[in-house]
């Protein structure tokens, strides 16, 4: 397969591609050292492209059969490997647009996209995502784009000028499609819209009881807004309410997670985002907050 840097070093606890050779290892990894991440408890371990093929394949689902559905698709990399995010293709009439990205790329997964269409650009919500996208963008000749706040976290040189940073509060990537940068898990945090459907990632994390649907009870939250995910951090309310500014203006009837199976269908779905964005807030003590006088327009 062309274009792709098989001998690169890959961490094997996130996934993050670095420009340094596989057998000549760093000692760590500036994506799990950073207090949102974390080393395993086994240490610091390595990988590559080429030392994967034979035990990983990636795997792809349609997400539905109606109300757009049928035109996006889960690509995940079995066994789970990294954090074992999904990332999600888009088939819009622009053009196709894979948001967010796996570390494993390999010949089945471009024949599949490109009977697909191909890659119009890439969109990656944050840093602990960011993976393997230059191969990717390299591989599909396609922009990737990226938050500018959080530019400092990339781990590879783009020397052929495929990465794009977001600028502005938002970005059309194609027509129909728009990155809006939320903050918050990092800086430069984003989600993407298209069809009033909004890719969520972890920016906003899906909680276990958000896919329940019948008699919920009040109270009961529908996704957490973490600094680290993993660490169990959650972001403050001011923070939250910046992120429900930004997304505030948009309409959308569905979420979609960073991991398999993570679809919240719902009318008043955009009700559940601010719902638990107040839940959180008052579990933290708080009883008067700008944020808890916020109303769906």
């Amino acid at each position: 397969m062309a274009n792709t840097q098989e001998d690169f070093l890959v961490c094997v606890a996130c996934g993050t591609q670095f420009d340094v050779p596989a057998d000549n290892p760093l000692k760590s990894c500036r994506i799990c050292d950073d207090p949102r991440q974390f080393i395993p408890p086994t240490g610091q371990s390595w990988t590559s492209l080429a030392r994967m093929r034979g035990t990983y394949s990636n795997k792809f689902r349609q997400l539905g059969d109606s109300n757009g559905e049928e035109r996006i698709f889960s690509i995940w990399t079995e066994p789970k490997f990294g954090i074992g995010q999904r990332c999600l293709l888009l088939q819009t009439e622009q053009g196709n647009v894979l948001w967010d990205c796996i570390s494993y790329l390999d010949a089945e997964t471009v024949e599949f996209i490109e009977q697909k269409g191909g890659l119009k650009a890439i969109v990656i919500s944050h840093p602990h995502y960011y993976s393997t996208h230059l191969d990717w963008a390299r591989t599909f000749g396609c922009p990737v784009y990226i938050a500018r706040e959080d530019e400092r976290w990339v781990s590879r040189e783009d020397d052929k000028g495929h990465r794009k940073l977001i600028d502005g509060t938002s970005e059309q990537i194609v027509l129909g499609v728009t990155a809006v940068k939320v903050g918050g898990h990092f800086p430069g945090s984003l989600v993407l819209l298209w069809s009033e459907k909004l890719l969520i990632a972890d920016s906003f994390v899906t909680t276990p009881s958000a896919l329940y649907h019948v008699d919920r009870l009040p109270g009961t939250t529908s996704y957490a807004f973490m600094w680290a995910v993993p660490n169990m951090i959650p972001l403050p309310p001011a923070e939250l309410h910046k992120m429900w500014q930004a997304i505030k203006p948009y309409n959308f009837h569905s979420t979609h997670g960073a991991f398999v199976g993570q679809e919240v269908r719902d009318e008043k779905v955009k009700g559940r985002v601010l719902e638990s964005m107040k839940i959180q807030t008052r579990a933290m003590g708080w009883e008067e907050h700008a944020l808890l006088k916020e109303e769906l327009a």
